[in-house]
């Protein structure tokens, strides 16, 4: 909206002030990237944005435009942190250089502390809680909601600026003082450099039941392996320093593949896909993803044997036969039977090829 715009916080409600208002226009928005989606959705505080000639006076003038978005939806996930309001609120903000005020419903202050690394690379102004806010700001430009065009990336085509997800991941390091731009190169046969790999390590489902095995045919492979065990409440800074540190990174499908954003454009990101039909999620979640990264992908698809599900069904179970008919079900369906029921026991013979073509990878 471009004019004379007045946003009483805590009604929620944002008044596009018109003299001679000849129809009356109102919208109800939920702030929200993940559109459609109604769990998440149901969460999320309705903001009403209405025309009016009745105009509050202004309590507070503002000379940069402001965007409101909500806090709320699934985040406190790494992965929807990023894909549902990171990503979106750098498309929608950078244009701005800074220079723009957001105003926040569904507040949470430990999730602002968490990214305000982030959050000031993109605004240099405190961030408005509009719940408990009781004056009226005054704004000429104001944008309400944020969109999400695809998981965890940015369609460039659908961005006034042209802006891609390379340009976030620059922006990322950058927000966080990550210096290293490109990994280790292995030029012929430099045996004395050891590339970095960082496994992260899951703890209570998707788990490494072979992890200590896993490390020791990785050392033996000339690799320098790093355990990263990421979990909502770590320091941001210091584990984006580590995988900012790494050259590989594995990881079996789930939210802590999303520190992905932090390695180094060209590093190699291998992702482990679980048992149950889910490399199309696997592919839409991270794998395309890291593409438009610049990250040389690399995804390793488990066979029934590596998967904890083998000593709970017998081998001729719809299960393993037909994994497919479980999504028909739905996501909780995929979820109960595949995501949280499952552990992986990776065949370390048919494993180290992928260890050794992300050596390969590493010498182009």
């Amino acid at each position: 909206m471009n004019g004379d715009i007045r946003i009483h916080g805590n009604s929620s409600s944002v008044l596009f002030i018109r003299k001679a208002l000849k129809r009356r226009e109102l919208y109800r928005i939920r702030p929200y990237a993940r559109k459609g989606d109604e769990a998440a959705m149901s969460s999320v505080k309705q903001v009403t944005v209405r025309s009016s000639e009745a105009a509050p006076q202004c309590d507070i003038n503002h000379s940069v435009p402001g965007i409101i978005f909500s806090v709320n939806g699934y985040t406190g996930n790494l992965f929807h942190d990023f894909t549902d309001v990171l990503i979106p609120l750098f498309v929608t903000a950078r244009e701005f250089d800074k220079e723009v005020q957001f105003l926040v419903t569904d507040f949470n202050p430990w999730w602002i502390r968490k990214y305000q690394l982030v959050i000031s690379q993109l605004s240099k102004y405190n961030v408005i809680d509009m719940d408990k806010d009781k004056t009226v700001h005054c704004f000429k430009h104001v944008i309400v909601g944020l969109k999400c065009h695809k998981e965890l990336s940015i369609d460039r085509s659908k961005v006034p600026k042209g802006y891609s997800m390379l340009d976030f991941t620059r922006f990322i390091r950058n927000s966080y003082s990550l210096n290293r731009e490109t990994p280790i190169r292995i030029v012929g046969d430099e045996h004395g450099k050891k590339p970095k790999l960082l496994i992260i390590a899951r703890k209570r489902t998707r788990v490494f039941m072979n992890l200590n095995e896993i490390v020791q045919m990785a050392e033996e492979m000339n690799y320098n392996v790093v355990i990263g065990e990421a979990s909502a409440t770590s320091n941001m800074t210091q584990f984006a320093e580590i995988v900012n540190s790494c050259d590989v990174l594995m990881g079996v499908h789930g939210a802590g593949l999303t520190n992905l954003v932090f390695l180094p454009t060209n590093a190699v990101f291998i992702q482990i896909v679980p048992w149950g039909g889910l490399k199309w999620l696997a592919m839409y979640d991270f794998g395309n993803p890291a593409k438009d990264m610049k990250l040389k992908y690399l995804q390793y698809e488990i066979n029934p044997e590596e998967s904890s599900l083998i000593e709970e069904y017998p081998r001729d179970h719809l299960i393993f036969k037909n994994p497919i008919s479980f999504h028909k079900q739905g996501w909780n369906s995929i979820q109960d039977t595949f995501m949280n029921k499952q552990n992986i026991k990776l065949d370390l013979r048919r494993f180290r090829a992928v260890l050794l073509e992300a050596l390969k990878q590493l010498h182009q």
